[in-house]
């Protein structure tokens, strides 16, 4: 897929992936609306193929991703699947190991933030997939449904992971077994979102977020990252030495030089990322 010029977007019929980069900022939106944006392998190839080219592209310093129309994603797309009575299964572990894991590793080790800016319905894999982006945005009008057991599935894309850790055992049966749809304003109360917005201003704000991010010391969002996730598994003692050693690292950056003279001038700093 050849990269998009600054400024500009990009669509192919193919992928119904549509990329748009502006100053600092990647907008990747998924463009399948006549299937809520669902996903097929070509639609898992071409993220892949962009998230591998984006996360090295140092102009990028902010990925946010979101959908066309009323859906941000309805997670896989069931008519590309054969499920009918005496047709042989799908695998979906293989779909799991082939697609979803390697999408849902590729947002958690961007070493960038990432946004998901949920402008409609996320169900699914969808809903999980916002859930490994860095902050997640949602329009007030926006959705998050565990519809799993609706066709007999559990959560995947890690929402077997994130929903006990970000909400407890209790509010992550429920929607896991109910599959009954959260409001964006209730994800937001109850810590599984970072923001819920008006809709009016959705747009705005998403910008607003990206472009702040865009200004930022990239270099030490990606430590922050790499540090909270890290105390996911780490003891006290592991996670004060490995604060340590990223702590030695970003005071020798030039972005926290910038910083420190920036605070000691009283005037905003312009980091680099470096």
């Amino acid at each position: 897929m050849a990269a998009s010029q600054k400024g500009a977007s990009m669509q192919t019929a193919e992928t119904s992936i549509e990329l748009k980069q502006e100053v600092g900022v990647a907008t990747l939106t998924l463009n399948r609306p006549e299937r809520l944006n669902s996903f097929n392998p070509a639609m898992h190839r071409a993220l892949a193929a962009e998230l591998d080219r984006l996360r090295d592209d140092a102009e990028v310093r902010v990925l946010v991703l979101t959908g066309t129309g009323r859906a941000f994603c309805a997670g896989q797309d069931l008519s590309d699947r054969a499920v009918t009575p005496g047709q042989q299964a799908a695998d979906l572990g293989e779909s799991i190991e082939r697609y979803y894991a390697p999408l849902v590793r590729r947002l958690r080790d961007m070493p960038k933030p990432v946004i998901a800016a949920v402008n409609g319905v996320a169900a699914g894999a969808g809903a999980n997939i916002a859930l490994a982006c860095d902050l997640v945005i949602a329009a007030r009008s926006a959705r998050f449904v565990q519809a799993f057991s609706k066709i007999g599935l559990l959560p995947d894309s890690g929402g077997s992971y994130w929903l006990p850790r970000l909400l407890g055992q209790a509010r992550a049966l429920g929607l896991a077994l109910l599959a009954e749809p959260l409001s964006a304003e209730q994800a937001a109360q109850w810590g599984l979102i970072w923001r819920c917005v008006d809709d009016a201003v959705f747009p705005a704000e998403v910008q607003r977020l990206a472009a702040e991010l865009a200004a930022g010391p990239t270099l030490a969002y990606a430590r922050i990252k790499q540090a909270l996730q890290a105390a996911e598994r780490n003891s006290l003692e592991q996670q004060l030495l490995l604060e340590r050693d990223l702590q030695r690292e970003l005071g020798c950056s030039a972005d926290y030089r910038e910083g420190v003279a920036a605070f000691l001038a009283k005037r905003q700093p312009q980091f680099q990322g470096q």
